[in-house]
Formats: C-alpha cells, structure tokens, sequence
C-alpha cells in the first residue's frame, strides 16, 4: 500500500514540476512577475525532481545556470538512491 502511495505522490509532483517549469518559462517570455528560484528547487526537492529536470530541458528552461543544470540533477539522483534504499531495506515492496 505505501509503495502505491508513493508512486501516486511521486507521479503527482513530477506533473506539478512540469507544470511550474512550464510556467516560468511562460511568464519569462511575457516579462511577467516570476516564480521564486527557491519555490523552483522546493518542488524539486518535495518530489518533484523528475518532472522539474524533464520541464528544464524539454522547455530550455534554467539551463544557463549551474546550480540549476547542477542542483536538479542532483537532487534527482538522491531521490533515486533514496528509493532504490527502500526497496533494499523490505520498506518498499513491488
């Protein structure tokens, strides 16, 4: 049961993180009042890292930044890990 609530949780902030991407970068283009950098790694960090990295690629957005193209990566591969953790240990299972 946790390992559905999971995947449901991780699928909903990887769509969010699309979203928020998408969003920025529309309001960048308008020269419109922006979404925080810090709200941008929050998502990120909250779960959302797969659909944040897909959104800054795939909208070439934030990409001229290191801690961007650095940080969300990164924090992606510590989600992984942390998963991949759970289901080592027996507290995830398939």
């Amino acid at each position: 049961m946790i390992t559905v609530l999971l995947a449901v949780y991780i699928a909903v902030m990887t769509i969010v993180g699309v979203i928020v991407m998408y969003s920025d970068k529309q309001k960048a283009q308008r020269r419109q009042w922006r979404i925080k950098e810090s709200t941008l790694f929050l998502v990120c960090a909250m779960g959302g890292s797969l659909g944040t990295c897909f959104g800054m690629y795939f909208f070439r957005h934030k990409t001229k930044h290191s801690y961007f193209v650095i940080g969300m990566p990164l924090i992606l591969l510590v989600h992984i890990c942390v998963i991949a953790l759970l289901f080592c240990f027996g507290i995830l299972v398939l």
